[in-house]
């Protein structure tokens, strides 16, 4: 098992590109690793429910281990949204399986903000917070369920926790815009996490220039391992992502 880097220094640039292995197969998980684990601008992968569910999260991460050591992201779909009892136990778990980092869409309340947050961070695993989803449904005023404030206030409270990376959907530059701004007059040099880019209609120029003084990594699913030449895709998300280096 790969020891867990440093929750304030995930990734190893400042700028690139999460690839999601969302695929429907091992084989396909493990062709995109493959194919992109050594183009530069890739910074670590995700993985998700599907692949934890058919391997167990432990197999996964140490499967994807004999591949590469860049970081491994487990997104639980959305984990955080439960009593926050569970925090500690979920965070332990994780720890156990090898993974770096976990996405937390703790909005269940501040109870759950404070068990989540702290727990991963308590393991030596870097949280990545959310609460928002690119989709228009998702926030009170696109029709959904979620208040539109709820994101600002589930950042506000996980930084004073110790939060360094925040999930912010990358639909739309103009909400990448205002978190960066609202991030930076809390914290220096925060790091951005934008899903969203690609089929769901976002880029990576509009979305990078959006958050300047931030880190920014963009996640990228079906535009990398659902392309005809997996490491062309992912080597052109990163080249558009590397112009942003030093900004």
């Amino acid at each position: 098992m790969q020891d867990n880097q440093s929750t304030d220094n995930l990734f190893r640039l400042t700028h690139g590109i999460i690839p999601a292995l969302d695929n429907s197969t091992l084989d396909g998980v493990l062709k995109t690793v493959e194919a992109t684990a050594a183009v530069e601008g890739v910074v670590g992968f995700k993985i998700g429910l599907t692949t934890a569910l058919q391997l167990g999260l432990s197999k996964a991460v140490s499967t994807i281990r004999e591949i590469t050591d860049l970081p491994i992201i487990y997104d639980h779909q959305k984990a955080g949204a439960d009593i926050p009892d569970m925090g500690e136990k979920f965070s332990k778990i994780a720890a156990e399986s090898g993974v770096n980092g976990l996405i937390l869409f703790p909005l269940a309340g501040p109870s759950a903000v404070t068990s989540f947050v702290g727990s991963a961070i308590k393991y030596n695993i870097a949280p990545l917070v959310g609460g928002d989803l690119p989709i228009e449904d998702y926030t009170k005023s696109g029709g959904g369920y979620v208040v539109d404030e709820a994101l600002g206030d589930i950042f506000a409270r996980s930084i004073g926790i110790g939060a360094k990376y925040f999930i912010v959907p990358g639909k739309t530059p103009e909400k990448v815009r205002s978190h960066s701004i609202n991030l930076r007059e809390k914290m220096e040099k925060p790091s951005i996490i934008i899903p969203g880019i690609g089929a769901l209609g976002g880029n990576i120029s509009d979305c990078f220039a959006a958050a300047p003084g931030c880190n920014a990594y963009a996640v990228i699913g079906r535009g990398i391992y659902g392309a005809d030449s997996i490491a062309d895709a992912a080597k052109k998300f990163c080249d558009e992502a590397l112009q942003f280096l030093g900004s």
